[in-house]
């Protein structure tokens, strides 16, 4: 049985059934970024001073690597849940929001793999 209103009928409007799906990822991720942040946090202070050969070690060691990548694809990957339901709430414009829909995620991907990239060329670059 669907709950809709008569206006929300005619316009074809409704639940999307993604709203639980989505709040979940949203606080999976916020907690996921908790102790992440703290790691970040301790590894920037730990750094400050390093040179960069010190900085290319710490970075070889696969724990330290995948943390940084878990670092910044989940902090993304948060970021972007919350950008497309800015979107999704104020972009009234069918095609302006399809368009920010897709650059938001296009470009989260793209940051995304720049980091992994930089985190290996840091790590085991010249």
């Amino acid at each position: 049985m669907q709950m809709r209103s008569e206006l929300g009928r005619v316009r074809g409007l409704g639940a999307a059934r993604d709203g639980v799906g989505h709040w979940w990822r949203q606080r999976v991720t916020a907690v996921a970024l908790v102790p992440l942040s703290l790691w970040f946090v301790g590894m920037v202070i730990g750094l400050k001073d390093a040179d960069y050969e010190t900085v290319r070690a710490f970075f070889r060691a696969p724990g330290h690597a995948t943390a940084m990548i878990l670092v910044v694809s989940v902090a993304l990957y948060h970021a972007l849940l919350g950008v497309r339901v800015v979107i999704e709430d104020y972009v009234h414009h069918e095609t302006g929001k399809l368009a920010g829909l897709v650059l938001v995620q296009l470009m989260t991907v793209l940051l995304v793999l720049f980091a992994v990239v930089a985190v290996f060329a840091i790590a085991y670059g010249g």
